[in-house]
């Protein structure tokens, strides 16, 4: 099967589920009531120029400076002059993309394209509310940069229209399309002879020879324990199916506390009272465990598809890391082992007051091409939402069983939306839960005791905007 199949089978089952927004802020956010967003620079749209990108327009761009790095946005940048010579674009990342540019939305003068994404993103409920964010439907519509004959939206994974909706305007492009799994190294479990198992007890059994030969089985982000929420629902959903997911999403009472849920709690804390664990693990963020783990302290690390490329500079040479799906209860559980979570991510957004809306639309067009998507890919190992854009290309080694993995999952593939839907609550409630858990202060049920109590606790606030998954 080609990529372009692989890609397209999965998002069509479902791992592009509709995410929509957290929690309110308390700041005006400079958007206003048409989302006109007030004067912008334009210029003459024309087949060659769609969008009516004015030709000597300065175009200001902030980037995520995270697991991905800047390189393949200014890459990007360099793709818009070459169409656009007359142009300056100033290039800035960050960290702290709400503290450095609420701001600038407040008093109306943001940038032109912003990568909102990482740990301290601007909430995405108070830009929507407030009207500030501007409709990218426009960009949809125009034809694609380089693929003959078919607009943007035709160049898509099917869903990705979707998850950057809002109330029918598209309003965020997610541009990453990410695998969420169990990953390892493959040289090491070559070197050892150990097999990824396929079922709890072979995990369990596995654990218990990797401990005896002087390794840790596991480690985690434990400054960021949410990353250990991802395996534990996944176990969930693979033993109760997607409607377990979507409980959760749309704050059913007791969804954290359905058969399920529980089942997957108490597995997984048998790695806990077992010692399974690396010392130390609670005190790391998620760089110092994904690098423990890379020097063979740790067997496996639960994360996204942006580890290979968060690590590129401290992976040792042919240390091949891997990527699987969280093993199997049993033969009950409804999904196969195979099936796997992933959604598209990563988001971008033209602010509607930007100065140059048309550039901003434009350089999102650039991204989208398939020269833009082949060279995000090549830069920082991994995939984008543009349907076919892994075609001749010599991945590396992780994303290479990204892809095997998502071909595997196909249509039994799943995804969750609370963190989407209210950010508050994996963020800080369900993140915090995770950490008593983990390091081994709180049993099972009162690991789900405290993840339930923080859904009840949005549920109840009336100042949060909730959303329904169908």
């Amino acid at each position: 099967m080609k990529r372009r199949d692989i890609l397209r089978r999965t998002a069509a089952a479902g791992l592009l589920a509709v995410p929509a927004t957290g929690l309110l802020t308390g700041c005006a956010l400079g958007g206003d009531d048409d989302n006109s967003g007030g004067e912008s620079l334009e210029g003459t749209k024309s087949e060659q120029n769609p969008l009516g990108v004015k030709e000597d327009a300065p175009l200001e761009v902030v980037i995520f400076n995270g697991g991905f790095g800047e390189e393949y946005a200014k890459a990007h940048q360099a793709m818009y002059t070459e169409k656009y010579p007359k142009a300056t674009i100033k290039h800035s990342a960050t960290q702290e993309i709400n503290k450095t540019l609420q701001p600038r939305f407040v008093d109306g003068s943001p940038p032109d394209v912003v990568n909102n994404s990482g740990g301290g993103q601007i909430d995405f409920n108070g830009l929507v509310s407030q009207n500030a964010l501007a409709d990218l439907g426009e960009l949809l519509d125009a034809p694609s940069l380089d693929i003959p004959g078919k607009k943007v939206r035709d160049t898509l994974l099917p869903g990705v229209v979707d998850v950057g909706s809002y109330d029918g305007k598209f309003l965020v492009l997610s541009y990453a399309y990410t695998a969420y799994g169990i990953w390892y190294s493959t040289k090491l479990f070559a070197d050892r002879g150990w097999q990824y198992p396929k079922t709890w007890d072979d995990h369990i059994a596995l654990c218990k020879q990797i401990k005896a030969a002087g390794i840790a089985p596991w480690t985690y982000a434990g400054k960021h324990p949410r990353y250990m929420s991802w395996p534990v629902i996944s176990t969930a959903v693979k033993f109760g199916g997607p409607d377990v997911a979507k409980a959760i999403d749309n704050l059913e009472p007791n969804a954290w506390k359905s058969e399920a849920m529980k089942a997957a709690a108490d597995a997984w804390y048998q790695i806990v009272k077992d010692g399974f664990i690396m010392p130390g693990s609670p005190g790391l963020d998620h760089v110092q465990s994904q690098t423990e783990w890379c020097r063979g302290k740790a067997a496996f690390i639960s994360c996204g598809s942006w580890l290979e490329s968060e690590q590129a500079k401290v992976t040792p040479a042919g240390f091949n890391m891997s990527v699987a799906p969280t093993p199997s209860l049993g033969s009950s559980d409804k999904l196969p082992f195979e099936a796997m979570r992933g959604t598209a991510g990563e988001p971008f957004m033209v602010p509607a007051k930007a100065k140059n809306r048309a550039g901003g639309l434009e350089y999102l067009r650039t991204m989208l091409s398939m020269k833009g998507a082949q060279d995000f890919t090549r830069k920082v190992s991994s995939l984008t939402v543009v349907a076919g854009s892994t075609e001749g290309i010599d991945l590396p080694f992780g994303l290479n069983t990204v892809v095997k993995a998502l071909d595997a999952s196909g249509s039994n593939g799943f995804n969750w939306v609370y963190n989407n839907f209210y950010r508050k609550l994996e963020r800080e409630l369900v993140d915090a839960a995770c950490g008593e858990f983990f390091s081994g202060r709180t049993t099972p049920a009162e690991f789900l005791d405290q993840c339930q109590k923080g859904a009840d606790q949005i549920a109840g606030d009336s100042s949060i905007k909730k959303y329904k998954r169908q």
